[in-house]
């Protein structure tokens, strides 16, 4: 088949209209979802096969399943229509900067604590601005990035990233800290040792086990054992605002949870307890102006915690 050829008889509407029978998986409900009829949309799959020189859709009384070129050439197609998708969404933010969406995926503790803080600093700014967070493990994320449902990933990282089609940058370090309700005695204090910490309830999530244990050993003390073990870092607020629990969270959880409830960090060092924050990208993907923006306000604010 002569590639170049081929490729300039493809139009944006026949990827479309395979992307649409894909999604759908049949004719009839492509032709309702775009509108139009199942005879055109056959014949629109019938010139495309034509125009490329192999068969793209595999038909069955089931419906219809893509064939491995078919696949090819919707993952190309996908990307087509995302970058001029981010282009639309450049040039309505150059034109008007305070308006736009944006679409991230982020680990539940970077929901409830970064990610909350900086579209609560943008929005001040910029009050038509609409996002859409999705919370996600980061498994999920990978997916949601491959199928361009959202822009970027915030997450934890631990290491390398062996997915070959994506890209990880680190963001900033945040350290762990501990809270407790303000009526707390320990609030009241302006200096703490974990020593005195020790017999308390305590809470934190699985996934920061060994931080919470290095920084009790680090100070020669048997690590207690959490009551509560629970990645929702909105429950161990709750459990800290109670009165009988101290929480180990993320500084920027803590920062947001303190605006709302009656809770308070208190005066006490974790050792070597940080989390290393970053983004997780497509390759090759050129981040819309929103995105940089929403990021280059995660830096600021990060920054402004450390000091």
């Amino acid at each position: 088949m002569p590639p170049a050829t081929s490729a300039r008889r493809l139009k944006l509407n026949d990827i479309r209209v395979l992307l649409a029978v894909v999604q759908a998986g049949s004719m009839s409900k492509a032709a309702t979802a775009l509108n139009t009829t199942q005879s055109a949309i056959s014949r629109t799959i019938a010139d495309l096969e034509n125009a490329i020189g192999v068969r793209l859709l595999d038909r069955s009384a089931q419906g219809v399943e893509p064939t491995s070129s078919g696949r090819a050439l919707l993952k190309r197609g996908i990307i087509v229509f995302n970058e001029l998708e981010q282009g639309l969404e450049e040039i309505n933010f150059l034109n008007d900067p305070a308006a736009g969406e944006l679409r991230i995926g982020a680990g539940p503790a970077q929901c409830e604590g970064i990610v909350l803080a900086v579209i609560t600093q943008l929005l001040r700014q910029y009050p038509r601005m609409i996002f859409h967070v999705a919370p996600l493990v980061t498994p999920p994320i990978y997916e949601q990035l491959r199928q361009r449902r959202i822009e970027f990933g915030l997450v934890r990282i631990s290491g390398a990233l062996s997915e070959e089609d994506l890209e990880q940058e680190f963001l900033f370090e945040e350290p762990l800290v501990v809270i407790a309700h303000v009526d707390s005695p320990w609030a009241r204090r302006r200096k703490l040792d974990l020593r005195e910490l020790h017999d308390d309830s305590w809470t934190w999530p699985d996934a920061l086990d060994r931080f919470v244990v290095d920084a009790f050993r680090a100070r020669n003390l048997e690590p207690p054992r959490a009551v509560v073990y629970t990645d929702a870092s909105n429950m161990r607020t709750s459990l800290a605002a109670t009165g009988r629990f101290l929480a180990v969270v993320p500084a920027s959880v803590a920062r947001v949870s303190a605006m709302y409830a009656a809770l308070k960090i208190l005066p006490v060092t974790l050792p070597a307890a940080h989390l290393q924050i970053g983004i997780v990208t497509v390759k090759n993907r050129t981040l819309s102006p929103l995105a940089r923006l929403f990021l280059d306000h995660t830096r600021k604010i990060a920054s402004a915690q450390r000091t």
